[in-house]
This record gives C-alpha cells, sequence and structure tokens, in this order.
C-alpha cells in the first residue's frame, strides 16, 4: 500500500513541475500590469481613470472568453488546451509592437485583452488540473504551490520590466510640461518604443513553450463523480450547486482584492509622493507578502486547519490590515496595502476547492464560470480608479471599498461554501 502511494506520489510530480513553471508564466505576465499602468499614463497621456483600463482589458477578456475556453477543452484535453493558450498569449504579446510604434493606447489594450484570452484558455485547464490531480482535501496545499511559482514571477516581472521602461520616467514627466508639438511627440515616441523589445522576447519564450508543451508527457485528468452521494445523483445542471454560485461570486470578489493590492500600489506611492525609483518596487512587497503566506498554506493545510477555516480567518486579516491601510498614511499605509497580500495568499486556494467539490462531470463548466469571475480584476481596481481620482475620496480613503470585498469572503467561508453540499 506505501509503495503504490508513493508511486502515486512520484507520478505526480512531473505534471506538478510543468504546471508550476505555467504558473510562473501565468505570473510573469499577469503581474506586468502594475508596471504598465504608470508607464502607460506618461506615454499615452492618460487619467487615473484610463489608466486603469489596463486591468480592465486584461481581466474582462476572462469574463468574455472562459465559457469558449471551456467548449474548447471538451474538444482538445488539458494539455492541447495550455498550449493553445500559449500560442494566443504569444500573439498578444505581438500586438504590443504596433501598438508602441503607433502610440496607440487602444491597441496596448487590444494586446491586453488578447494575452488575458490565452490566460482564460491556460487558467480553465490549469487550475482543475492541479485539483483533481490528487486529494480535494490536500488541492489548497497543490494549488499554495503553484502560488508561490506565480507570486515569484509577480516580484521578478515589475522589477525587470520596470528597469527597462521605468528607468527615468520621473524626469520625462516632469520634462512633458515644458515640451510642446514634435518635440513633444518625440519624447513620448521613444519612450512608447522602449516595450516592444521585452514584448518580442516574450512572444518567442510563450512559442517555444506552446510546442514544448504539444510535445510532452503530460498526461490528461479526469474529474471523478461522486458515485457515493445520492443527493449528487440526481443533480442533471451545475445549476443545483448552491455552495458553488455562492463560490463564483467569492471568487469575483477576492479578485478585486487580489489586483487592487498589487496593481494600484506603484501609483498609490506616487500619488503619495515616493520616487519613482522607490515605488516601482511596491508591488514586489505584495507578492513576497503572498509568498509566505502561501509557505504558511503548505505547512498548515489540510493538517493544522481546514481550508474553509484558513479562508474564514485570512478574510477578517483583510479586514483589519485595509482598515490600517486607511487610516494610517506614507510607508505604513504603503506596507499595509502590501500586507494585504498576505491576507490574500490562501484565498485562490482555498475558495477553487471549496466551489468545485463534488461537481462531478461539470468540473470543466465550473471551472469556466470560476474563470469567468475573474473579472472582479476588471471591475473593482477600475472602481478604486474612479475614486481614487476624485478629491472628496483619494487614493487612500479609496482602498476602503475592499472591506466589503472581505465581508463577502468571509461569509462564504463561514456559511455559504456548506450550502446545498451534499454529506454523502
Amino acid at each position: 500500500m506505501k509503495n503504490q502511494a508513493k508511486k502515486k506520489k512520484r507520478e505526480q510530480t512531473g505534471p506538478i513541475i510543468t504546471i508550476g513553471i505555467l504558473f510562473f508564466i501565468f505570473g510573469f505576465i499577469t503581474w506586468l500590469n502594475a508596471t504598465l499602468i504608470p508607464y502607460l499614463k506618461t506615454a499615452c497621456e492618460l487619467s487615473s481613470f484610463e489608466a486603469y483600463l489596463v486591468t480592465f482589458a486584461f481581466y474582462i477578456s476572462y469574463f468574455v472568453m472562459a465559457l469558449p475556453s471551456s467548449v474548447l477543452l471538451k474538444k482538445t484535453g488539458y494539455k492541447m488546451g495550455m498550449s493553445l493558450g500559449l500560442a494566443i498569449m504569444a500573439l498578444g504579446a505581438l500586438v504590443f509592437v504596433p501598438a508602441a510604434l503607433t502610440r496607440t493606447y487602444f491597441w496596448f489594450l487590444t494586446g491586453l485583452f488578447i494575452q488575458g484570452t490565452g490566460l482564460a484558455v491556460l487558467q480553465t485547464a490549469a487550475n482543475p488540473y492541479v485539483t483533481i490531480l490528487g486529494p480535494i482535501e490536500s488541492a489548497a496545499k497543490r494549488i499554495s504551490v503553484m502560488g508561490i511559482a506565480n507570486k515569484f514571477a509577480g516580484i521578478l516581472s515589475p522589477v525587470i520590466l520596470g528597469a527597462i521602461i521605468l528607468t527615468g520616467i520621473g524626469k520625462v514627466s516632469k520634462d512633458l510640461a515644458d515640451l510642446t508639438g514634435p518635440v513633444k511627440d518625440a519624447a513620448l515616441n521613444a519612450l512608447s518604443h522602449k516595450v516592444i523589445l521585452p514584448y518580442v522576447i516574450m512572444a518567442i519564450v510563450l512559442m517555444v513553450m506552446a510546442v514544448l508543451l504539444k510535445i510532452s508527457t503530460l498526461p490528461e485528468v479526469e474529474a471523478k463523480e461522486k458515485e457515493s452521494s445520492e443527493s449528487d445523483s440526481r443533480r442533471t445542471s451545475i445549476l443545483q450547486f448552491p455552495y458553488f454560485w455562492y463560490g463564483v461570486i467569492t471568487l469575483f470578489f477576492y479578485m478585486g482584492c487580489e489586483v487592487v493590492a498589487v496593481d494600484t500600489l506603484i501609483n498609490y506611492g506616487l500619488s503619495l509622493g515616493f520616487n519613482i525609483d522607490v515605488a516601482k518596487f511596491f508591488s514586489s512587497f505584495t507578492m513576497i507578502g503572498m509568498i509566505i503566506g502561501y509557505l504558511v498554506a503548505i505547512i498548515t493545510i489540510p493538517r493544522y486547519i481546514s481550508q474553509r477555516k484558513a479562508l474564514k480567518y485570512f478574510s477578517l486579516l483583510g479586514v483589519i490590515f485595509t482598515l490600517i491601510a486607511v487610516f494610517t498614511h506614507g510607508y505604513t499605509s504603503v506596507l499595509f496595502v502590501a500586507s494585504l497580500g498576505f491576507a490574500n495568499s490562501v484565498m485562490w486556494p482555498a475558495i477553487w476547492p471549496l466551489a468545485i467539490d463534488g461537481l462531478g462531470k461539470h468540473t470543466k463548466l465550473g471551472s469556466a464560470f470560476l474563470i469567468m469571475a475573474i473579472a472582479g480584476g476588471a471591475t473593482i481596481p477600475l472602481l478604486y480608479g474612479y475614486l481614487s481620482g476624485l478629491k472628496s475620496v483619494g487614493a487612500t480613503h479609496a482602498y476602503a471599498i475592499l472591506i466589503v470585498c472581505y465581508l463577502v469572503i468571509f461569509y462564504f467561508a463561514g456559511w455559504a461554501s456548506k450550502i446545498g453540499k451534499a454529506t454523502s
């Protein structure tokens, strides 16, 4: 029996490493938005609200493309679907070339939307793949391992891209106030062109990864329908799983929390008067907090604490950290926004398995609806951007909207995740 368990664990190791590399890619590309927001705000001369269309264009693609992704995965399977997702992301990266050459914000947003589309396909496949690769009780632990890969990439991406495209942007912003006509256009074009080389390299890497994944030995896995539960066997539609739909709503609000805590932080630092050479590292602080939280989850879940209880406690931490961030100033406020990374860390790994547990043959469709909920990362940061631009609210107090989000997560952890769930 022990030998069988060891053999099964060894068989899972290769696929987990492969998916871990994919999660690194997710993170590297996803968390570039924190750097692109201040960059495009200057290069394309945008307002705060317009700048946050970066997150809207990127994350709304999940809502639009998640169900088509589910249909695609039914035809291709997880492995081929993930390969196609990487190829679509490469195409999105290449759109940045004409966007930069023409300095057209619409084309930048189009490239981001296409990249988000590729990620929607990847995430619709990769998240359930990791969840059903082993016991559902330890799914949060496996997803936490993926999260470390994702957030480690999130630490690196703003630092690497920031060193390329944000260097000297503070001086450029000041100089633009005194420039007009062709001289101003030349300065803005030079800034815009900085993004071309890194995105061409990104496109090449993504295409190579797509080919390697296609020819890899990554096995296909399928979710098993629970046969032991008579009530589950009578459920012929995903609409008959109320706890799942509460999970979709919860994931929507969680994604708003995660994206706001990362993608707004560089701009927030600039609004408080921090130099760009300092502020460009702020979003990496959030990622460090998330990695620490993931390590805690890997050690404690499910050995010392259940996924549900961890989600409950960490959502309360989110409320506390947000209150401190809203009612303090300077570095203290910045650090407590960054500390939301720690509070957020266990949420995706816990919400996902709690929501899809027991869906059986509906798992792929359920995964697609959960991916659609990532649209919370499109709408809630946009709301933050609007509120932060109001003189009556400001960038600091606008973070108060996260309190509502964390209370929704707390309700799911304590009560809603049990509604309609069969106990077998």
